[in-house]
């Protein structure tokens, strides 16, 4: 049970086991298993328990995303199933997003927290010396550490007139009742492609502008072009190599002027250009915590490093890792450093395998390492590419059957370090690859195995058969 304490500035406090600072998804989770498991938990949270996931990324975001699709299919079966009309009601997609986040109504999770046994505080925490943490003029000293899931925030970029604008982020767009008639798009990250293309498909005139040479620019280019090309067959414009200059809004619209003089405008902007790690509040500096553009370096137990050197009763998991703003990653570190922290023995963190997906259509999965990525390690590169819309599943299909799979394979190792599945399962497919990679199965095993026809998923025996 907790008891009072005395921090390092007099203020009197409690004393814990566990202070949790953060409840993004593996924060959540970790603070109910260290709770069930008989500890004296405290979690802080300054926005929703549960974070960006369930609020204002994956969850809302696919759940929009996937009324869209339905718009797409039901276009793609005139002329192939029989004559469709469709009528586009982006108030019903509008209402499906306030249903899924209980109107961004955190209740129900604090309460499932709560009956766990773990007391949920609201605020901004900071860490006032080793294993002390301050929550206004409340402090709590946990006997066996500080675990940080403090997660990321939308970032933009210093572009000229920008700041002061109403652009829209993330958070805003989805909670935004309103279908503008244009959008522009800055950022061609997953974000902000997966929004486009949903917002298009409901009618809005959308332009993404994107200031590298490429889309999805940590992905496999042919991953890209695809994208591209589905982007296009939607209406959207898309502007790569394009870096704005200038943002200016007259009340009614926003116009944005690009490097080549060129201008654009529209009556909403979506800023979707990377996020920023949220330990900035945290006061880590003053306890001699080093970060790296704001991410913290961990050890394979997640515990928090600083100069190579385990800080003592420090854990860290989340987007503030480095690790990729994953869900799964944060739940995969959150029992990692649950197991670390109670006592128990046990593998530590591997990302070989690191599966993705951008939900757009078609999807696009990917684990492990590109082509480039494993070049530039070094690896001895051997490479298999096959077209999904030209496999037996792809013809039975039809209509929004494009997409690909590539492999990754090390020549000398002879198994797969990375993989690429493109197309209406992209993310489904993309399991199986993953397994592949995680647990290095032989390539000549997965030559000699019986793919199931006529799926999808058999056209990874094709790429595999293209290795060169």
């Amino acid at each position: 049970l907790a008891s009072m304490d005395t921090d390092p500035y007099g203020r009197t406090g409690s004393i814990v086991d566990v202070v949790v600072i953060g409840t993004g998804p593996g924060g959540e989770a970790a603070t109910g298993a260290l709770a069930r498991s008989g500890l004296d938990v405290v979690a802080v949270e300054d926005g929703l328990v549960g974070g960006e996931c369930p609020y204002y990324g994956c969850i809302p975001s696919k759940t929009l995303i996937r009324s869209a699709d339905l718009l797409a299919s039901a276009r793609r079966a005139d002329g192939v199933a029989g004559e469709v009309a469709v009528t586009p009601r982006f108030a019903d997609a509008y209402a499906r997003v306030r249903d899924v986040t209980a109107d961004w109504d955190d209740s129900a999770s604090v309460a499932r927290l709560e009956r766990a046994g773990a007391t949920v505080v609201r605020g901004t925490a900071t860490l006032t010396g080793p294993r002390t943490v301050a929550v206004g003029d409340r402090t709590w000293s946990a006997r066996r550490g500080v675990l940080l899931d403090v997660g990321t925030r939308p970032s933009a970029p210093p572009i000229d007139g920008l700041d002061g604008t109403p652009y829209w982020t993330n958070r805003d767009i989805l909670r935004s009742p309103d279908l503008p008639r244009s959008l522009l798009v800055l950022g061609g990250g997953a974000v902000g492609l997966e929004l486009a293309q949903a917002y298009a498909r409901y009618g809005t005139v959308v332009t993404v502008v994107e200031s590298g040479p490429r889309l999805l620019a940590h992905e496999e280019p042919e991953a890209g072009n695809l994208v591209v090309g589905a982007l296009q067959a939607d209406g959207v414009t898309v502007r790569t190599g394009s870096p704005v200059t200038a943002v200016a809004y007259d009340g009614e619209r926003f116009a944005i002027t690009l490097d080549d003089g060129s201008d654009l405008d529209a009556e909403r902007l979506l800023v979707a250009t990377g996020r920023t790690p949220n330990t900035d509040r945290l006061g880590l500096q003053e306890l001699g915590v080093p970060t790296e553009h704001g991410f913290v370096t961990t050890d394979p137990h997640q515990r928090v490093l600083s100069g190579g050197a385990v800080v003592d009763g420090l854990w860290a998991i989340g987007d503030v890792t480095g690790r990729g703003g994953f869900t799964h990653v944060s739940m995969y570190q959150s029992a990692i450093a649950v197991a670390t922290i109670t006592g128990q023995k046990g593998p530590g963190a591997s990302y070989r395998a690191l599966p993705r997906v951008t939900f757009t259509d078609p999807e696009i999965g990917a684990v492990g390492l590109t082509e480039e990525q494993a070049r530039r390690r070094g690896l001895p590169v051997r490479t298999g590419i096959t077209d999904l819309a030209a496999s037996s599943r792809g013809a039975t299909y039809g209509p929004g059957a494009s997409g690909l799979i590539k492999v990754v394979a090390d020549a000398e190792r002879r198994v797969l370090v990375g993989a690429t599945s493109a197309g209406p399962a992209g993310g489904e497919i993309l399991g199986a690859l993953t397994v592949a990679i995680q647990a290095r199965v032989p390539v000549e095993e997965l030559l000699r195995t019986i793919w199931a026809y006529p799926t999808f998923h058999r056209a990874i025996g094709s790429a595999l058969a293209d290795l060169s």
